[in-house]
């Protein structure tokens, strides 16, 4: 679980709804008309922008920015440190039957074994960490969609409801309700977009980036075990993609 995003979240969302008590009652910041506008007509005007498979299958990408797993750079060093030691002493076969938890890493090794050259292992990976970059930018892209339409589908509400009071104004009871739509409908496209959208939009570029980074580390020392480097020169190489300050820390270690 990311705390973070939780946190961040569920902290936003309360502070908002605290706001709103402290003001007055919930019921007064509750307008169905402004939540057909905004909520639903973000989610129909993003769907334009995309296949059904595209969108639907959004649910499980929405998943990555709350639950999501990934090894640590010094994890898949250390791993990969070990199997370089274990490919010098007893050559590729010894690597079969290796545990290694990380698919894309076991999919490089396998490749090892199977006597593939260095230019298909190469152009085989970076094809792999090519095409999970574009899923995850496809499910962070749909999120910027919706986080772009929300304020628009505001806008509109906003005049809607603008319209609605400016050709009623001789009758005094109908400016209250249309004047909420107004109003209402900017609250939500901006609650929509910056409290919901966008955070996610921008946790699910952090995870691919991860992701791409340990991709491309694995990439690295697939590559440096295969060509037959010496264990130490491979780590020295890998600790490149470990940030300069944790660096440190493992040294003084």
């Amino acid at each position: 679980m990311d705390l973070a995003s939780l946190i961040g979240m569920v902290g936003g969302i309360a502070f908002i709804v605290m706001a709103m008590v402290l003001g007055g009652s919930l019921s007064m910041f509750v307008d169905i008309p402004s939540v057909l506008i905004v909520f639903c007509g973000s989610v129909f005007v993003a769907l334009s922008h995309y296949t059904m498979g595209q969108y639907f299958g959004m649910g499980k990408v929405v998943a990555k920015a709350f639950v999501f797993k990934i090894e640590s750079p010094e994890e898949l060093i250390e791993k990969s440190v070990e199997l370089a030691d274990a490919a010098r002493k007893g050559g590729f076969l010894a690597l079969e039957e290796a545990e290694i938890p990380n698919a894309f890493m076991q999919k490089g090794v396998d490749m090892l074994v199977d006597g593939h050259d260095a230019d298909v292992v190469r152009a085989t990976l970076s094809k792999d960490i090519t095409l999970t970059a574009e899923r995850h930018g496809a499910g962070a892209d749909i999120f910027k969609s919706i986080g772009d339409v929300a304020p628009a589908m505001g806008m509109i509400g906003t005049l809607i409801g603008l319209v609605a009071m400016l050709s009623n104004m001789d009758d005094p009871k109908s400016i209250g309700p249309s004047m909420a739509v107004a109003l209402l409908t900017t609250l939500y496209g901006a609650f929509l977009a910056n409290v919901i959208a966008i955070p996610i939009e921008s946790k699910l570029r952090n995870r691919g980036g991860e992701e791409e980074n340990n991709q491309n580390l694995i990439l690295d020392a697939i590559l440096g075990i295969q060509d037959g480097q010496n264990p130490k020169v491979i780590e020295g190489i890998l600790k490149n993609y470990v940030p300069e300050s944790k660096r440190a820390v493992d040294t003084d270690e």
